[in-house]
């Protein structure tokens, strides 16, 4: 087995782009989730109206690349208002119900052929982002240290989707930190108390569910973005749960916990398909045992017993507090 190979896929994954726009989704889970204690299980259908937004506005009505990230995150706004004010008044139980319902009803819309001229129906829209790479300064060509390298255009996103990693960490630091995020965290805690001071949680439920969403739209513009493509079957509900690993991994209601969760994640799962793989070609494994088909699951599986063992040996996450986890009564 060639280990170094091993390693580098596994490295490839956990710093390229898709590990960014997986921190970058799960930073708004975490201000739904972790930080506010809103129980979001539509996340990826918030990635699913940024990305279509900025598609739909370049692809089929043909408008600029800017007025396209405008029109995500307009509707990721109005997606979040049309979820939180009828939920955000009762039991989290409701919101959680509705999100996932809404993420599932916008995928089989998004596919329908009622909408497939605007939306590209079952076969989505593609090539929509050269613009975006048409600003790429770096030269055509593969980059990187040792093995692990990448091309100028993979490059470019990763610039381009660790830097909003950045930006947007960055501003939740300060927001969480503020007043502002003072109350959210005592709704979180309390909700019966942080009303009894006198403060209106069902506005700031209201703005945590807006901003988190508008964060979930922007990672969905940058994986459209990274692939070239929108297809409406790339956003299932299996995506908001992954999105909920990288937190149980890094640690809810930590700004680096998504990040660090999101690295975690790619890297572990790149590294046990590459090495299963491996092992089955160099029959350490017995095709009759695990076949090449089922490595797949092989990985979800092992990847679902180490979730298991960290939450039972240290359920508040790498980096969460568990003294911070008991007094909140997760």
């Amino acid at each position: 087995m060639d280990f170094s190979a091993i390693v580098t896929d596994a490295l490839r994954s956990g710093i390229g782009p898709i590990a960014a726009v997986y921190a970058l989704a799960a930073m708004g889970l975490n201000l739904h989730f972790g930080y506010t204690g809103l129980l979001n299980f539509g996340q990826v259908g918030f990635m699913m109206v940024g990305g279509y937004g900025l598609a739909i506005t370049v692809s089929t009505y043909d408008g600029p690349m800017w007025l396209g990230v405008l029109g995500g995150m307009a509707c990721a706004i109005v997606l979040a208002l049309l979820l939180g004010l009828p939920t955000l008044r009762l039991r989290a139980d409701y919101l959680a119900i509705t999100t996932i319902a809404a993420g599932e009803t916008l995928r089989l819309f998004y596919r329908s052929n009622w909408a497939e001229p605007v939306t590209g129906g079952v076969f989505g829209l593609q090539r929509f982002a050269n613009d975006f790479y048409a600003l790429n300064p770096i030269e055509p060509g593969t980059y990187g240290v040792w093995l692990v390298r990448f091309s100028s255009r993979d490059l470019w996103v990763m610039i381009v989707g660790w830097a909003l990693v950045l930006v947007v960490g960055g501003l939740l630091a300060l927001l969480i930190h503020s007043p502002w995020g003072r109350v959210i965290r005592s709704i979180r805690e309390d909700e019966v108390a942080a009303r009894s001071l006198g403060k209106n949680v069902y506005a700031y439920k209201m703005q945590s569910l807006v901003l988190g969403g508008v964060i979930g739209a922007v990672a969905g513009m940058v994986q459209a973005i990274q692939v070239q493509s929108v297809n409406p079957d790339n956003y299932d509900p299996g995506v908001t749960f992954f999105l909920y690993t990288l937190l149980v991994l890094g640690g809810a209601g930590r700004i680096l916990g998504p990040v660090l969760g999101s690295i975690l994640f790619w890297f572990v799962l790149s590294f046990l398909d590459s090495a299963l793989r491996q092992a089955i070609d160099a029959e350490y494994i017995s095709p009759d045992l695990i076949s090449t088909s089922e490595v797949g699951a092989v990985r979800f599986a092992l990847v679902g017993v180490a979730l298991i063992l960290l939450v039972a040996f240290r359920p508040q996450g790498i980096l969460g507090s568990r003294k911070e986890m008991l007094l909140s009564g997760r």
